[in-house]
Formats: C-alpha cells, sequence, structure tokens
C-alpha cells in the first residue's frame, strides 16, 4: 500500500479508541536497521502542529522500533504532553530500549499478541570504545555488562579480596579505555533519571514511588539481558506497567497497519550490499569438484547503491519519511581474493509529503 491506503487504516484505529493517532516507526531491517534520533523531534513537531485543537483528548503513539538515543523519549514524552490530555501507546511488535522506555511514559499502553517490550539498559558508544579489528566500527558497551563482569568476579568466582579485585579492573582497563567505563557510569544515572522523569508525568512520585524504582530496577538492571524480550502478560502482571490486551478488532488492525510499514521498510529482507555486487559478476564455468575454488574476480569500481527509508512518521494528515541513500564501490582485493568495498553516504535527509486529497463524498 501507501500512505493514502494507510490512512483508511488509522482513521479506524482512531475511531475505535477516540484519539487521534501518530505512527512512528524505524527500520528493524536485518543489517540496515534505523534508530530513535534526535531528528525525528522535529518530524514529530509537524504532525502534532497539525492537531485540529491544542490539547485534543488523547493521543496514541503506534510505535516499532528497535531503540536509539535515550534522550529521545524524554523529549518526545514532554511534547505529546503540551499537545495531549491523555497518552496512549500501540505495540504492534518490537518496542525495545529507549522505545520501551517511550512507553513508560504513557497513560496506557495497547500491546498486540506478538509485542514485545525490553530492558532500558543502554549501550554507550564514543570515540573512547574499542575498535572491531574485524569491521574497524566501534564496539558498543552494555552498562550492565559491566557491571555483570564485576558481579561474575566478585559473586560468581568468589573473589572478594580487594587487591585481587582492583586487579581485575585493570584487566577491563587494559581492554575498554577508562574514559569509556567512565561514560557508562554516567550512561547508566541518566538512564535511571530518564526512566524515573518520564514516569512522573503520569504518576506521583509519594504515592508511587515504591512501584516506580521497583520498575526502573528491574527494566534496566534485573532483567539481566538486554534483548530480554518482555511480551505483554509479563509487562503488566511482573512489572505492574498500565498494559491492556488490543481487542479484537484493534488487533487486527495494529497487525494490518505494521505488515504494510514493514513491507515499506524491508524489515523481512536482509541488507547484502555484498550479495549485490557479486550478481553483477558474470557466471562462473560449471562446477569442477578436482579444481580448487576460486573466489569470482570482481571488478574495482564495481557498485551497489541503496536507497532506503529508516525511520517513519506518519499520520492522517502527513507523511514524514528518513531516507539514506548508499553506494557500495569495489576498492581492491584482499589477501584471499575478497573484494573490499567502501561505503559512500550520498544522501540523508528527512521528506514531508502531505497527504493526498480526498474526493469529495457525494
Amino acid at each position: 500500500m501507501g500512505h493514502s491506503e494507510r490512512i483508511e487504516i488509522i482513521k479506524k484505529i482512531e475511531a475505535l479508541r477516540g484519539s487521534h493517532v501518530i505512527c512512528y516507526l524505524t527500520s528493524i531491517r536485518p543489517n540496515a536497521g534505523g534508530n530513535m534520533g534526535d531528528d525525528a523531534v522535529r518530524a514529530f513537531f509537524e504532525h502534532l502542529s497539525l492537531l485540529p485543537e491544542r490539547p485534543v483528548d488523547s493521543l496514541d503513539i503506534f510505535i516499532c522500533s528497535n531503540g536509539g538515543n535515550g534522550v529521545v523519549p524524554w523529549r518526545l514524552i514532554s511534547l505529546f504532553r503540551e499537545f495531549a490530555k491523555k497518552i496512549g501507546v500501540l505495540v504492534p511488535y518490537r518496542a525495545y530500549s529507549a522505545a520501551t522506555m517511550l512507553a513508560l511514559g504513557a497513560d496506557e499502553i495497547v500491546m498486540h499478541p506478538f509485542a514485545e517490550m525490553g530492558p532500558i539498559d543502554p549501550t554507550v558508544s564514543n570515540e573512547y570504545n574499542p575498535i572491531d579489528q574485524n569491521t574497524m566500527q566501534r564496539i558498543g558497551i552494555s552498562v550492565e555488562d559491566v557491571k555483570a563482569y564485576i558481579s561474575f568476579i566478585r559473586d560468581t568466582v568468589g573473589i572478594r579480596h580487594e587487591d585481587e579485585l582492583i586487579k581485575a579492573v585493570e584487566i577491563l582497563a587494559q581492554k575498554v579505555h577508562p574514559l569509556a567505563l567512565g561514560n557508562v557510569e554516567r550512561f547508566i544515572a541518566q538512564s535511571r533519571m530518564i526512566a524515573r522523569k518520564i514516569l512522573l508525568t503520569h504518576m506521583n512520585e509519594e504515592t508511587h514511588k515504591h512501584k516506580i524504582d521497583d520498575t526502573i530496577d528491574t527494566l534496566a538492571s534485573k532483567l539481566y539481558f538486554h534483548g530480554h524480550p518482555i511480551n505483554r502478560r509479563e509487562a503488566r502482571d511482573e512489572l505492574g506497567l498500565k498494559v491492556v490486551d488490543a481487542p479484537p478488532e484493534l488487533e487486527t488492525l495494529m497487525w494490518d497497519l505494521y505488515k504494510d510499514f514493514e513491507e515499506e521498510l524491508k524489515n523481512t529482507e536482509i541488507f547484502d550490499p555484498m550479495g549485490e555486487i557479486y550478481r553483477q559478476v558474470p557466471d562462473p564455468e560449471p562446477f569442477d569438484p578436482t579444481a580448487a575454488i576460486a573466489v569470482p574476480i570482481v571488478p574495482v569500481g564495481a557498485f551497489a547503491r541503496s536507497d532506503d527509508k529508516l525511520a517513519i512518521v506518519e499520520s492522517g494528515r502527513l507523511s514524514s519519511s528518513f531516507r539514506r541513500t548508499l553506494r557500495f564501490v569495489v576498492v581492491g582485493t584482499g589477501q584471499q581474493g575478497e573484494p573490499l568495498i567502501r561505503s559512500e553516504t550520498l544522501t540523508q535527509a528527512w521528506d514531508h509529503l502531505p497527504a493526498p486529497a480526498r474526493a469529495p463524498e457525494a
């Protein structure tokens, strides 16, 4: 489909919920995922500015994302509270990390049976992070992994002597820059602070202090694994979040809407630029089992292009999408005959398209 067809589903959801719906999806395509970024806040403002009044009685955010910048949820929830009296979050599939943080700011979280949320422990990435020698990319550091390392040495291995613990920390500091470790502590504090601020937008600190503390501790530390999927029963019954099940009609509409976005974002296709380049190479001779295996020769200068949407913010009045165009160029050959490629960003920008005009009804 497209925006014009999705509008009909959005309007049906709005009618069922008695709300205004804004969709926010980042790509979860394998090898080409998108993140929740600061630039999305500006895109949201364009959509909120088109609401018929301020504040509206109810605003629903339809979200699917693997997460991103941990500050973005606070900026968005603060903005939503300026434009709506009540905020709902509709989760058709994944709402991990920063997307889970966003859901914490809702007065109501509606989860599809296939929906998942996740822990909110952040992953730190800056110029001090170690580099993966295979990809030459900086490795993200999970703040809970650092804490787990110390707990493993102290509690599991049983090393409790101060001098031995210092040696364990020194070994870690040899692999990870001390300033990167210091940044980890800052991110732990920031993540918890933002989660608390978000929860306090709809909870009273005096009457709900224990529940707020327990929710933050569980989501930030007690689930142990950043990829742990939290289903709707666990979110409601074990974490005490304001989760409700989607009624059958809403459940169907949420899934239909997500599947259309899924197709547009190519979430079910593996991003494989090297495969695209190999497909340009002429077919090899018939396979000879007695011959040495040869690596296909890829000429220098061969390239593949990728023009993909990494994020979409969409409502019944406007469709905004962040599109990035990449080019992958073969620049040489490795020691084993494998092609070496360079990635080049050609364009990246937000596009804003108003909803198509509808013919007047008879």
